[in-house]
């Protein structure tokens, strides 16, 4: 019996005893990658592809109808002032100087018939030997006569124009780059014969989107560069921009003036223009960085102290594959999640990657 009692008594001392408690377990730290938020200094980077053009392009044309006698200019060739391009058949106009010569002449005879008749009726109406009335005639019949020699001038000096009108001259010094027409055509007055680009600067000119006129600033400075050799490169700013956009691509041509005109930009050279749109002080995140809440975009914010995260809603300028523009809820300098967003809680400590914590 009392061997009984004591086994008992046993028991329920082990039974008493409990092991001791297991130590509480570590917090759960999530590892994540950051970046720090900073404002951009500067917009948006933005390239086109356009090409080489003259500043001044001309088309040089008869101001006459005519067949096409000889062109005597090429592409390629080089004009200067005053230089024949181009000729057309004289014979018409040659023979029209020649009868407004003859009317000139003739009128000029009358002329001199009438002022002496002039003459001599002033004379004897002051002596008294002829009417009144028949100085007056005379006196009419010369200022008709004078009228008719400055309409025969007049005719004789458009005709001497319409012969020289049959030669086509260069007005400024350039280079032919395109013909209108061969020798053995008949052209029109205003019919382009040849083009010729001046040698006053040249002009990169793009065609540009509708979206980004309203982003890039008509006084960005402007690089340029062949786009098969970058290495040959200027700088330049817009000079023209078309008031309206093509009816077909819907875009709008800008013309950059290039600062310098480097001998490898070749007229019809392609090359790319390089800016930075308008700066809107954004804050430009890789697009991983980005959540939600409640459905409206949000991005992770670490609490640099306590390296606990934050979960801050934000409004966005930009958002696409790559990245994203954030204009508000975030200050310069913020360490912002951009890798393990979607295992986060609020509150939630994390270790940055590649720093001890």
């Amino acid at each position: 019996m009392r061997f009984c009692i004591l086994l008992l008594t046993l028991l329920a001392g082990l039974a008493g005893c409990k092991p001791e408690e297991t130590a509480s377990s570590p917090p759960d730290i999530r590892p994540v990658r950051t970046v720090a938020a900073a404002i951009r200094a500067e917009g948006e980077p933005v390239s086109l592809t356009g090409h080489i053009r003259a500043r001044t392009e001309e088309s040089l044309a008869f101001r006459i109808d005519g067949k096409v006698i000889a062109r005597r200019a090429d592409v390629g060739q080089i004009v200067k002032p005053g230089d024949l391009v181009a000729e057309v058949d004289p014979q018409p106009q040659q023979d029209g100087l020649r009868a407004a010569q003859a009317r000139h002449v003739a009128a000029q005879a009358v002329f001199d018939e009438a002022s002496r008749n002039l003459e001599r009726q002033q004379t004897l109406v002051g002596q008294g030997w002829t009417t009144r009335v028949l100085f007056d005639a005379a006196e009419k019949a010369y200022r008709a006569a004078k009228a008719d020699v400055d309409a025969t001038a007049a005719q004789l000096h458009s005709a001497e124009d319409q012969l020289g009108y049959t030669k086509l001259r260069a007005d400024a010094e350039g280079v032919v780059i395109a013909t209108g027409a061969e020798a053995g055509e008949v052209v029109r007055a205003g019919q382009m014969i040849v083009t010729v680009a001046h040698q006053d600067g040249a002009d990169a000119v793009f065609d540009v989107p509708a979206s980004l006129m309203r982003k890039v600033s008509p006084d960005a400075e402007i690089s340029i560069a062949l786009s098969d050799d970058p290495t040959v490169n200027t700088l330049g700013r817009v000079r023209e921009v078309a008031p309206q956009a093509d009816p077909v691509t819907r875009s709008y041509q800008v013309k950059v003036g290039l600062t310098e005109w480097p001998a490898a930009m070749r007229l019809g050279a392609t090359v790319t223009g390089r800016t930075n749109m308008r700066t809107l002080g954004g804050i430009e995140l890789p697009a991983t960085a980005l959540t939600g809440v409640d459905n409206k975009p949000a991005v992770w914010v670490v609490d640099p102290k306590s390296y606990e995260v934050t979960l801050r809603p934000v409004e966005l300028q930009r958002q696409d594959s790559a990245s994203i523009v954030v204009t508000h809820g975030l200050n310069g300098g913020e360490l912002v999640v951009t890798a393990g967003v979607h295992a986060l809680r609020p509150g939630q400590r994390v270790q940055l990657a590649g720093a001890a914590q």
